[in-house]
């Protein structure tokens, strides 16, 4: 089946509210008529306030939850249900602590039924692709924050999705291994330029992996308020772009559409 060219996810005019008991009964409305497409290919950060609804989009991207308006279009085709075509990475790790470093990245195949010796295979073949060969036997107790993000990428890549969705998945990692896993990210995201829909707050983050970065308002009623093309060149070092002058010149840009709306999400948070 051909992909179509374009869009390879789109959310149109999505608006998400929550019933809140106790409240008024219009709800809470997280996230209010946003659209956001996604090009085949391309890797998007969005960026914005805590607590704005970032990870509210990203669960309506998954088919986790249904929007309360809008469509969700994934390769053209409306989404119903979850969504397929994606795999997710969430920001704490969701590895099963029983279960070897192995047979965490063999989960998702042994669900679909595939053959053990299949299976086998290409467990072998990914924890060697993400520096993990010799720790296969190992169980999440015994790796380190940045073995665990590499297995949990494994995981993911293995059912060979066409959408990457992340949720800030490195940030509770210290600094060096943050850029260490950022650069991993990006050397097997450009083998095959799947599309990735990359949530954080950390916009120098955002900027050295993305070819687009968008910025959300403070929420209630959050939505896209400025899109911004990152013309940095590929491949790139994520520690080594961020001393260049286009790289600041973007940040400062792009930091100057985002200060206004922290602030707000801050005063807000402080009121709750």
């Amino acid at each position: 089946m051909t992909q179509p060219l374009g869009a390879a996810l789109s959310l149109e005019q999505v608006t998400v509210t929550f019933s809140a008991p106790g409240r008024d009964s219009a709800g809470y409305t997280a996230v209010r008529d946003t659209t956001i497409v996604i090009a085949a290919g391309e890797f998007v950060s969005v960026v914005g306030p805590t607590g704005c609804g970032k990870s509210t989009l990203l669960n309506i991207a998954a088919g986790l939850l249904e929007a309360s308006a809008g469509d969700v279009r994934v390769h053209g085709e409306l989404l119903a249900g979850i969504n397929r075509e994606a795999g997710y990475m969430f920001q704490s790790d969701a590895l099963l602590p029983w279960l070897s470093a192995h047979d965490n990245v063999a989960l998702g195949l042994r669900y679909r039924g595939v053959h053990e010796s299949t299976v086998r295979v290409k467990v072998t073949a990914w924890l060697a692709r993400v520096g993990l060969g010799a720790h296969g036997h190992r169980y999440p107790h015994q790796l380190s924050g940045g073995m665990k993000k590499r297995v949990a990428l494994a995981q993911m890549l293995i059912l060979e999705p066409k959408i990457l969705l992340m949720d800030e998945p490195f940030s509770a990692l210290d600094i060096q291994t943050r850029q260490l896993m950022e650069n991993e990210l990006l050397e097997l995201w450009s083998a095959d330029r799947k599309s990735v829909v990359f949530i954080t707050h950390d916009l120098e983050e955002a900027i050295s992996l993305s070819d687009r970065v968008i910025v959300l308002s403070a929420g209630p009623a959050t939505r896209p308020i400025g899109e911004f093309m990152i013309d940095l060149p590929r491949p790139r070092d994520v520690a080594e772009i961020r001393m260049t002058p286009r790289f600041v010149a973007l940040h400062t840009q792009i930091w100057s559409a985002m200060k206004d709306e922290v602030l707000k999400g801050y005063a807000q948070s402080q009121h709750h």
